[in-house]
């Protein structure tokens, strides 16, 4: 089975953590303080889990999850996870991450500048639009009427095809966006996000998103 690779352990990190081993996966998580502090977290997740570095857990997982804040990003360790897929949860707060103009201005999307900082990295966006609660909570089997739809975003395309299928592992439909210069229509503020949402209302929100520089 696939190893997960996380780094960062706050709210989805943690929440990512416990639906991949629900549903079979192997976890090594990370996070800024050092794998000691997240004695507590790897208990209740079991033995396919267990604490590292972020290097280390660049380094042992199949597929990488970068959840971290947008501030931090060019902190991520860069060979470890070379030729890989790297999923990435992050949004831009402006108020914690500080002003990016890039962004500000619409040159730049959140998940492109994490894969400008990974070239040797396939990156794909994931988890970035649901309430972390949500992702062990909202999940539900295929062809569920009202089945809740999360969107993806990448350049490459058997990242996009990893992340549908755990999005369907986790209990829910996926919406591909298409390449990560057009991921802003998932990112804060506009109306796709953090709302549940099937795919036709994602498909229909997608749509309506405008890009406006701040």
């Amino acid at each position: 089975m696939t190893t997960l690779g996380i780094i960062g352990a706050g709210n989805i990190g943690s929440q990512v953590a416990r639906a991949a081993v629900a549903n079979g996966y192997d976890v090594v998580i990370a996070n800024s303080r050092g794998p000691e502090t997240l004695a507590d977290l790897v208990a209740e997740l079991g033995p396919r889990a267990r604490a590292a570095t972020a290097e280390e857990a660049g380094a042992a997982g199949d597929v990488v999850v970068v959840t971290v804040p947008l501030k931090a990003y060019r902190d991520i360790p860069v060979e470890p996870l070379a030729g890989k897929i790297v999923i990435d949860t992050n949004n831009y707060y402006w108020e914690r991450d500080g002003r990016i103009a890039a962004i500000d201005e619409g040159r730049a999307t959140v998940s492109g500048l994490l894969q400008e900082h990974l070239p040797t990295s396939r990156v794909v966006k994931g988890f970035n639009h649901i309430m972390a609660k949500d992702i062990t909570t909202d999940g539900a089997p295929a062809g569920t009427p009202g089945r809740r739809a999360l969107a993806t975003s990448s350049d490459h395309d058997d990242a996009v095809a990893f992340v549908t299928e755990l999005y369907d592992r986790f209990g829910f439909d996926t919406v591909n966006v298409g390449p990560l210069a057009e991921s802003w229509r998932v990112e804060r503020d506009q109306p796709a996000y953090v709302v549940p949402q099937t795919r036709d209302e994602l498909v229909a929100n997608l749509a309506r998103a405008e890009r406006l520089a701040a």
